[in-house]
This record gives structure tokens, sequence and C-alpha cells, in this order.
């Protein structure tokens, strides 16, 4: 039986949230109508998105209703779980009771619906993309801190195999990864190898040691040069060409694909490079703008590569959740068009 995530584990600003302050106006005045006028059917709202996704954000927005409704006790919720597959328009979530103890936070806990299916659904893709290779997610620093623990959630339903902050692995136990930046490289003059030892010398021996090798724009020779003075203790080297430039090792041998970036041509180099000095245990990791599609092409050309970082493409596209009622007191009404969808995938939230 699936677990659902316990709603104290939210950090939620309740009483902002109840007060309405983070919801569109006509919800709150909605409810303030309701209550004034003394009127207060009982209503089945019906929540659904238009795409085929992931669905995630599922057990925030149970607890923001838990927490945050007036009344929660006489609300009955019926949700699909996050990491459920859904279809456009199919019912994700219906929320039942008097709509005076809810509406003001239909903005609230359809925008956690809306981001975590976003991220979880991209990140999905990814997933499939890589032949089971590990995928990181690393693309916090593209976005408010705010976001950090729910996106890293909704990454890990999405089948991550680690995140770069604590943040993102604090709602599933995971340890953030991580390891050098340009900006320590930077600090001891550009030398990675003097960066990388360092890093060796300060840092928990549990923690894999991946050199960070285009500093220079000479993946090839720094890679080299880290494997020498590191040996068995190096894990990965990380490629991270900008894409506006052209490693020094691509350059004789540009012609008929675009060599910009960590093209697969850059991929082969440091890995043929590597194996011809008896450096085949250290793996490849790239990163730089890699999303589901690249990552296909590589994948169908037999890049080797073996982990992949991926960033800001996890951001992309929109994923929108609306809300509907479709029943008033236990009789259909709804818009046009928006007529109820009974789920038998749905369960009871206890």
């Amino acid at each position: 039986m699936k677990q659902r995530l316990s709603p104290d584990l939210f950090n939620l600003p309740v009483e902002q949230i109840k007060s309405g302050f983070f919801s569109d106006n006509y919800f709150v005045r909605t409810q303030e109508i309701l209550i004034k006028d003394n009127h207060r059917p009982k209503v089945v709202m019906q929540v659904f998105q238009r795409q085929h996704a992931v669905v995630c954000g599922v057990d925030e927005a149970i607890a923001i209703i838990k927490k945050c409704a007036h009344n929660p006790e006489s609300l009955t919720i019926h949700a699909l779980h996050d990491g459920d597959s859904v279809e456009p328009w199919e019912t994700v979530m219906t929320i039942e009771g008097d709509l005076a103890d809810f509406s003001h936070l239909e903005t609230v806990y359809l925008g956690a619906l809306s981001r975590q299916t976003k991220i979880a659904t991209n990140v999905r893709k990814v997933v499939a993309a890589v032949n089971g290779k590990p995928v990181l997610f690393f693309p916090s620093r593209f976005d408010h801190y705010a976001v950090q623990t729910s996106d890293g959630y909704a990454a890990h339903i999405g089948g991550v195999h680690g995140v770069s902050t604590p943040a993102n692995g604090a709602l599933w136990g995971a340890e953030a990864l991580g390891t050098i930046p340009h900006a320590l490289i930077a600090t001891y003059g550009g030398d990675t190898v003097k960066a990388t030892k360092a890093f060796d010398r300060y840092v928990d021996q549990r923690i894999n040691r991946v050199a960070l090798v285009d500093f220079s724009n000479d993946c090839v020779a720094t890679s080299l040069a880290v494997a020498r003075e590191l040996g068995d203790a190096l894990w990965a080297v990380r490629l991270d060409t900008a894409d506006n430039l052209v490693d020094v090792s691509v350059i004789p041998q540009m012609s008929t694909f675009k060599p910009t970036g960590v093209c697969a041509q850059l991929v082969l180099n440091v890995r043929q490079a590597l194996d011809a000095e008896g450096f085949n245990h250290v793996k490849i990791m790239v990163s730089g703008g890699f999303n589901a599609e690249r990552i296909r092409q590589f994948e169908t050309a037999g890049v080797p590569v073996d982990i992949y970082a991926v960033g800001s493409s996890l951001f992309n596209d929109n994923i929108n959740f609306t809300a509907d009622i479709v029943m008033v007191d236990d009789k259909p009404c709804s818009k046009v068009g928006r007529s109820y969808r009974p789920n038998p995938r749905l369960t009871l939230v206890e």
C-alpha cells in the first residue's frame, strides 16, 4: 500500500495561508460572501490538469488542506498518490465539504501541485532517456531558495539519483552531493590539480572525488593531470564546457558536428585519453544544458557518459492544475465542459 507523507513534515506558514495572504483575492471574497450570506451548500471540488504527467505535490496539497482549512475534520479528500502517472483531464483529487471552509486554499494547493508535477514529469522524461544511468538534480541555483525542499522531493518522485542541497533531500532523507565549483579552482590560481588535491585532503573520504576539468578549456589535459595525481582515488571527472566555447581537444576535429559545449566528441576524447593511460575506472559526468532530448541523442549514439547532471531544463514548461465545483448538495452542477469525472484510482485520505 502506498504511503503518504505526514502533513507535519511540511513547514507551512499556516496563519498566513489561513488569512488568504497567498490566495487570489476572489477566492477570499467568495469565502466572505458565503459566510455572510449563511449560504453553506456541500460541494465536490474536482482537481485535474491537461497533460500526460507524473503527478506530485499531492501530499503537500493534502497538508495545506488539513492544516489551513477551517474545520478540516469536516472535509473529505480523495486523491491519487505522488508518483502516479496521469492522463490529460484525469481527476487527481476531490475535496468534499463546505466551500467556505476551503475556498481560500485553491491558489495554494493548485500551485503546489503544478510546480511539483512539472518537475517530477520533467525528471521522469530525463530518467527514461538515460538507460539506467544516474541522474543528478542540480538546478537549485536557478530559482528561489524557498522552493528547494519541494523541488527536491518532486525530483525524487521523478527518479533522480542525487541532489545538490540539503533542502533538496530533506523530505526523503537524501544527503546532498557536490564536489568542486569553478570558484574553488579560481582561488588556487586556476590550478585544477591543486584544488582537487585540497578537496581530497580535507573532505570526508566517503565522498566521491570528482574533478571539474573544464576551467582551462582543455578537458583532456586537465583530466589526465588530475588522474595522474590522484590515481585510484579519482572517481570521476565532470565536463561542463560552456556552450559558446570549443574545447582545445575538439578544435582539430571540427567539421560535421556542432563543436561547442559538452559535445559528443569531447566526451569521446576524454574517455579515450583516460583509457589510454590506464584510468579506465574514472567515470565521466557531464553537465551544462542537458535535457531529455539531448541525453537521448547521446545515448542513441553510444557516447560514453556515466552520469548526467541536469539543471535548468527541469524547470522548463508548465503544467497547470485547475479546480472546479462539479457537485452541489449531491447534484451535478458545473461549468459547461467541466462535469464530474469519477476516478476509481482515487483513494480516501485518512
